[in-house]
């Protein structure tokens, strides 16, 4: 049994992790403000002794003894990181010092979760992890990218300089029960607005492409990175190399619903990625193989069947 602190436990993700950890033996610690999280994601876990839920917002120094830190604690929509850009950009550069001081006085081993922001709009196609991105630093994403940017650096230099045992994750678009339904993501959009036969509202012309990753691909991709020999430290892409238009993406999830719904287009947000899609090759090479398992469609059906719970 291994005592595991999750930053960010109640969230969508970090939910889906705490579950998995605990299921398999291990003693885990749920670190989370609440304010993207949620006491429902976890409530399952509640009442488990080997389950101990903290209210506690990650910008603040948190002391435990523990073996592993997964520090997933940040909004990572756009309607959730740009309501407060400042409050975004604190946790996660002082949520990330504050992880690895810990991880460095106790030892512990410490895995980041980072994001496909970092490669910003991108001019390589697939994007490999050693593509150093196209980032607006004064954009409105930037509250965003360039705090899991720093977030990166960060890690690397309490590794380089105080020899602290660190893992980077670059998560591509994730999707799965759980998801907040106003979160403002395009599956969560799509998905409730077909199941309320409302208009399907997308974005520019439809035809950007993006990757989507069910959540429970990436949470062995994350306990996979973890276990590895410290020599890997990564950054390691964790995603789904499909790539699917939006128009592609709304078609089926009509299809799914048995929706109503018509598509209607808006204007581009600023920033916005024109192309999303991981290369892969490190992580099924480092990591035992892996690679996503759960369709696009198995995946979306899950999604919608839990949705259909909470409309």
């Amino acid at each position: 049994m291994k005592r595991i602190l999750i930053s960010g436990g109640a969230g969508f993700i970090g939910s889906h992790l705490c579950e998995r950890l605990i299921n398999e033996g291990n003693e885990v610690i749920c670190l989370d403000n609440y304010f993207t999280g949620s006491k429902s994601n976890i409530k399952q876990l509640i009442g488990n002794p080997y389950f101990e839920l903290v209210r506690q917002d990650v910008t603040q120094p948190y002391f435990a003894e523990v073996d592993e830190i997964y520090n997933l604690a940040c909004p990572a929509s756009p309607i959730h990181y740009q309501y407060n850009p400042i409050k975004t950009i604190k946790t996660s550069v002082m949520g990330a010092i504050n992880m690895l001081g810990l991880a460095k006085r106790v030892k512990a081993k410490i895995l980041q979760a980072s994001t496909s922001e970092v490669y910003g709009d991108p001019s390589i196609h697939p994007q490999p992890e050693t593509y150093w991105g196209n980032v607006n630093p004064i954009g409105p994403r930037s509250c965003y990218d360039e705090g899991k940017r720093c977030a990166e650096s960060l890690f690397m230099n309490y590794h380089q300089q105080n020899g602290v045992r660190i893992k980077i994750v670059r998560i591509f678009n994730t999707y799965g029960p759980r998801m907040n339904q106003n979160d403002g993501r395009v599956v969560s959009n799509f998905i409730v607005q077909a199941l309320k036969n409302e208009d399907i509202t997308i974005y520019g012309d439809g035809k950007q492409t993006r990757s989507f990753q069910y959540v429970d691909d990436l949470v062995e991709g994350f306990i996979r990175m973890m276990n590895t020999d410290d020599s890997f430290i990564g950054p390691v892409n964790i995603g789904n190399p499909g790539e699917f238009t939006m128009i592609e993406l709304a078609e089926k999830v009509i299809e799914l619903t048995g929706s109503k719904s018509k598509l209607v287009f808006l204007p581009l947000p600023q920033d916005d990625p024109m192309q999303r899609k991981p290369d892969i090759t490190v992580a099924q090479r480092e990591l035992n193989n892996w690679e996503p398992k759960i369709s696009l469609e198995d995946g979306l059906i899950k999604t919608i069947d839990y949705f259909k719970t909470v409309i």
